[in-house]
């Protein structure tokens, strides 16, 4: 498997986007698409997720506990049900992709998230919009959805918490415990449907861990004074570029 014999470059990789995922979970948004691009131009698209998975995970636990004062439940649990949905969803139609159908998919995903994040910097919805249950079950069904197939539900999520108008650490916490629980939810599919996780996968995450936990508590303190928007928008176009070169091949 993937896990035998990484040559350097995917060393790099990993450990440069597990540093990544430790940013993002602390609040810096975008760059868990970046994450998503790489890892899927440096191994097998669909191995690339069991890769990932993990590792969002124990940086979900980490975002959990420095945020565990703020969290607003009722938007956990409004999404929670059709995001399950989607999940499933996604590995019934994940399982009958080869690789390169999945990679186009993967990048379309990745796209469709960078359009949802300029729309919401343009022309965000209302809070009373993105509470009717309808548009909180078609949020969820595509977080759901999106975060099996690429682990790329970050906009979509991003979108509709923005839309609440949560105060800033609220939304942080919300954001932690949605995606802690449902990555969570992801494991067992991961193992035993798709075979994108196993023993010696999960060893080359607990290589990373130190990486994630660095990345944390950098991004902790980045947060603090980087130019958000400006950044954001850098992000928002390098992402871009990589999805258009792993949807062309």
């Amino acid at each position: 498997m993937l896990t035998q014999n990484l040559t350097l470059s995917q060393w790099l990789v990993l450990l440069g986007c597990a540093l990544l995922i430790g940013l993002a979970k602390a609040g810096l948004k975008g760059l868990g698409m970046v994450t998503v691009i790489l890892m899927a131009q440096s191994f097998p698209a669909r191995a690339s997720t069991g890769l990932v998975v993990p590792m969002l995970l124990m940086a979900d636990l980490l975002a959990v506990h420095y945020y565990r004062q703020s969290a607003d439940w009722s938007y956990v649990w409004r999404l929670l049900p059709a995001a399950a949905a989607g999940v499933l969803l996604g590995v019934w139609i994940g399982e009958g992709l080869d690789d390169a159908a999945f990679a186009r998919i993967l990048a379309w995903i990745v796209i469709m998230g960078l359009g949802l994040l300029v729309w919401q910097e343009r022309r965000p919805p209302t809070a009373t919009f993105m509470r009717h249950p309808v548009v909180s079950s078609l949020a969820g069904l595509l977080g759901g959805f999106t975060t099996m197939v690429g682990n790329a539900a970050g906009p979509v999520m991003a979108v509709y918490l923005l839309a609440t108008r949560l105060p800033k650490l609220e939304f942080i916490g919300t954001a932690a415990w949605f995606f802690l629980l449902i990555n969570a939810f992801k494991i067992p599919f991961h193992i035993w449907v798709w075979h994108t996780v196993s023993w010696p996968s999960f060893q080359l995450n607990l290589v990373a861990v130190p990486v994630i936990v660095l990345g944390f508590l950098l991004g902790i303190r980045i947060v603090r004074w980087i130019p958000e928007k400006a950044f954001r928008y850098f992000v928002m176009i390098v992402t871009a570029l990589a999805a258009l070169r792993l949807l062309l091949g």
